[in-house]
C-alpha cells in the first residue's frame, strides 16, 4: 500500500480559494490509481467573506459560513485546514495527514511542459512568469507560499500548469506574425490554457472509445465562463484558441476573444478611452456580457426561449466563433477525426449551444442526434451523435481537480 493517501488540491484566485481533498489508493505498485473525493469547498476572501464546505461519500454534508471575515489567503487556508480536521465536517485527524498538495498555476511559460515539484528554484521561475499572467499567477504563487507557511516543508507541493499540455504545439502554431525578437527576448507567443481540462477529457474520451490516447485525434471544446478549443493529434495538443493570455480566441462570458488588433488604438484615439480602461473592457465587460448585458448563459437561454431576438443573436455569435475554430481544426487534423468533445459548464449543460455549434455539418461527417443531445448529462461520458455520424460527438464531464491530484501523485512518487 502507498503512504501517499491524502492529496489536497488548491486553486488560489485573487479573491477566492477553492479546495478539494482526495483519498488516493493503489493496491499494488503500478496498479490503477483510485482518487476518491472526500471534501471540497470554496472560500470568498475579503470584507464580505463566505465559505462553502461539503463532504462527499455515503452521507454527504454541506456547511456554509456567510460571515467568516477572512481578510487574506493565510486566514482562508487556515480555516480550510481547521474544517478538514473538524470531526463533524472533516476527514482528517490532524493537518499532518495531508500527504501532498497540488496547486493549479495558470501560466508556466515555456519552461514548464509538465507538472513540477515545488522547490526554491521553481518558486523563482514562477515569480518570473508573473509578467505573462499578472491577473492569475500572483494569487497562485501566494497560495503556495501560504501552504508552505501553514503546513511546512515536510508536505510536498506540486505546481500543475494550465499551459503545460499545449507545450507540444509546433512553432508554426504558437508564433505570432510579429518581430521574432519579441518571442526570443520577451516570450511573446501563444501558450494556450485550460490544458488540464483538455487533456483530462481527451483521456476520458479515448477510454470511452476503447482506443489508446496516442492514436486519437480530437477537437476538445472547453466551454464555460472562460472558453477554448484545442486540436489534439495523436493525444497531443497541436493548436488551441487561447494565446499569450486567456483573452484570445472564443467569445467568452466577459472576454472579447479575437478582435482586430487595431481596435484598442482606435478606441484610445477616437473614443478617448485609456489603455487601462480598454484592458478592463476587453477582459471584464465584453463577451456575452458586453453583447447582451448578461454573462450567465442560463439567463441568456431563458431569454432565448422567451423569444428574445438579441439573446438569440448573442448565442449565435458565441456559436459562430466556436464553429470557426472547429472548422480550422478539422483541416489540421485531416484526414481523420476521432471525436468532437464538449466539456465545461456550458459545454456539458447547454444543448441549445451544442445544437447551434454542430448544425449543418453532415458534409464533414458530423451529425448530432437532437433527442440524445437534449438529455441531461448524468454520466461521465454522453454520446450525442446520430447513428449516421461518422464522427463521435461526446459530452464529457471534466474534473480538473482530479487531474491535478493524479499529476501531484505521479510527481511526488517519482
Amino acid at each position: 500500500m502507498d503512504k501517499l493517501t491524502k492529496i489536497l488540491v488548491l486553486n488560489a484566485g485573487s479573491s477566492t480559494l477553492k479546495y478539494k481533498l482526495f483519498a488516493a489508493s493503489r493496491a499494488v505498485a503500478k496498479s490503477h490509481l483510485s482518487l476518491a473525493p472526500m471534501i471540497s469547498g470554496m472560500v470568498e476572501i475579503g470584507e464580505v467573506s463566505k465559505v462553502t464546505h461539503k463532504t462527499h461519500g455515503e452521507n454527504p454534508k454541506k456547511m456554509e459560513l456567510p460571515d467568516a471575515k477572512l481578510d487574506d489567503h493565510k486566514t482562508a487556508l487556515s480555516l480550510v485546514i481547521d474544517l478538514l480536521c473538524d470531526p463533524s465536517f472533516g476527514g482528517l485527524a490532524h493537518k499532518s495527514d495531508i500527504n501532498a498538495i497540488g496547486h493549479r498555476v495558470v501560466h508556466g511559460g515555456e519552461r514548464f511542459s509538465d507538472a513540477s515539484l515545488i522547490t526554491p528554484g521553481i518558486m523563482g521561475a514562477l515569480e518570473e512568469s508573473i509578467a505573462l499572467a499578472p491577473l492569475h499567477n500572483p494569487a497562485n504563487i501566494l497560495g503556495i507560499q501560504v501552504a508552505t507557511e501553514l503546513l511546512g516543508d515536510a508536505c510536498p507541493q506540486v505546481a500543475v500548469f494550465d499551459t503545460a499540455f499545449h507545450a507540444t504545439m509546433p512553432p508554426s502554431a504558437f508564433l505570432y506574425g510579429l518581430p521574432y525578437n519579441l518571442y526570443k527576448e520577451h516570450g511573446v507567443r501563444r501558450y494556450g490554457f485550460h490544458g488540464t481540462s483538455h487533456s483530462y477529457v481527451a483521456a476520458q474520451a479515448a477510454k470511452h472509445l476503447n482506443k489508446p490516447l496516442s492514436e486519437c485525434n480530437f477537437i476538445t471544446c472547453h466551454l464555460g465562463n472562460g472558453a477554448s478549443v484545442t486540436a489534439i493529434k495523436n493525444g497531443q495538443s497541436i493548436d488551441t484558441s487561447m494565446g499569450l493570455t486567456p483573452l484570445e480566441g472564443l467569445v467568452m462570458g466577459t472576454r472579447s476573444g479575437d478582435i482586430d488588433p487595431a481596435i484598442p488604438t482606435f478606441l484610445h484615439n477616437h473614443v478617448g478611452m485609456s489603455y487601462a480602461e480598454i484592458d478592463t473592457m476587453l477582459n471584464k465587460k465584453s463577451g456575452l456580457l458586453g453583447l447582451s448585458g448578461d454573462a450567465d448563459i442560463r439567463v441568456l437561454q431563458d431569454r432565448f426561449r422567451a423569444g428574445d431576438a438579441h439573446a438569440d443573436l448573442t448565442l449565435d455569435v458565441f456559436a459562430h466563433r466556436v464553429r470557426k475554430y472547429i472548422g480550422a481544426y478539422l483541416v489540421q487534423l485531416s484526414p481523420r477525426l476521432d471525436g468532437i468533445i464538449f466539456t465545461g459548464g456550458i459545454g456539458e449543460n447547454s444543448w441549445i449551444l451544442r445544437n447551434k455549434i454542430l448544425k449543418d455539418l453532415a458534409h464533414v461527417g458530423v451529425v448530432v442526434d437532437k433527442s440524445r443531445n437534449e438529455v441531461d448529462l448524468n454520466t461521465n461520458v454522453l454520446e450525442v451523435h446520430a447513428d449516421t455520424s461518422s464522427v463521435p460527438i461526446l459530452v464529457v464531464q471534466t474534473d480538473e481537480e482530479k487531474s491535478i491530484a493524479a499529476q501531484t501523485y505521479r510527481i511526488v512518487q517519482e
